[in-house]
């Protein structure tokens, strides 16, 4: 059980991961005023206590683990290829996007999705080129569970910081486990969907641990920077976390074809 529930928390670092993570917004703490921070830490958060102790751990698991791990990685493996692997695993993740879709009635965008799955996975080699994007000028349609229980009015709960995965709320948070059942790269049980890749629990761990060094490798050193300044780490990543999720879930609204 605690096994599958590392694994679990990995494999919501995956299908949460876009190009618009957080990690970006670290790149550009400058432009956030202390005032935003202080606003959003009045908000109400009955959960801070177990939130600040699980940012603390998650921070150290990132700092002796996560960290030397991913530059290590970074150190051998070129950048273009792990650009390729990052293409590879979004192409992968297209089932979550698909059925995402489909469940906002976004029919139209679902269509979108199959079509950039067909030309990555064919003209692509297998997804590690994203021909859709770059030749064709097809956009993603970045949907999950948790986009779409709020598509259909469900509110976000309390803020959670989860281990490994970091900051969340309880509606995302329920929302990733539907998530993982449709992710192509998880372990759900033998035979449960037939496109699932790992036959053994064991596999989905070491898919989600290269997929998750792989990410992280683009900038290893962006908590470290942001942790040296001296903030509060648990308020910064709060606030970045609810503005992401907040331009993501415009989006949502937006793009209902």
């Amino acid at each position: 059980m605690k096994r599958f529930l590392f694994i679990f928390f990995i494999s919501s670092l995956i299908l949460f991961a876009n190009d618009e993570n957080i990690q970006e917004n670290l790149e550009n703490d400058n432009n956030i005023s202390q005032e935003e921070i202080l606003n959003e830490s009045r908000k109400y958060d009955p959960l801070s206590g177990y939130n600040r102790a699980m940012t603390h751990f998650n921070y150290g698991f990132y700092s002796y683990v996560t960290r030397p791990m991913a530059k290590g990685y970074a150190y051998v493996v070129p950048e273009t290829a792990r650009v390729g692997i990052d293409n590879f695993f979004t192409n992968l993740l297209f089932p979550v996007r698909f059925v995402n879709n489909l469940l906002q009635l976004k029919f139209k965008n679902a269509g979108k999705e199959l079509g950039r799955f067909l030309i990555n996975t064919i003209w692509g080699f297998g997804g590690f080129m994203d021909q859709a994007t770059h030749t064709v000028g097809m956009d993603i349609y970045r949907e999950n569970f948790g986009s779409t229980l709020a598509y259909w009015g469900v509110g976000e709960g309390v803020h959670i910081v989860l281990p490994f995965f970091g900051p969340s709320n309880l509606r995302d948070a329920f929302g990733s486990i539907f998530d993982v059942v449709l992710s192509p790269t998880q372990y759900t049980g033998h035979n449960t969907i037939p496109y699932k890749i790992p036959q053994k629990i064991d596999h989905g761990y070491a898919i989600a641990t290269f997929y998750g060094v792989n990410l992280v490798s683009f900038d290893p050193d962006s908590l470290e920077k942001l942790s040296e300044r001296r903030v509060d780490l648990y308020e910064v990543l709060k606030y970045y976390y609810n503005q992401k999720r907040d331009e993501e879930l415009k989006k949502t609204f937006e793009t209902g074809e």
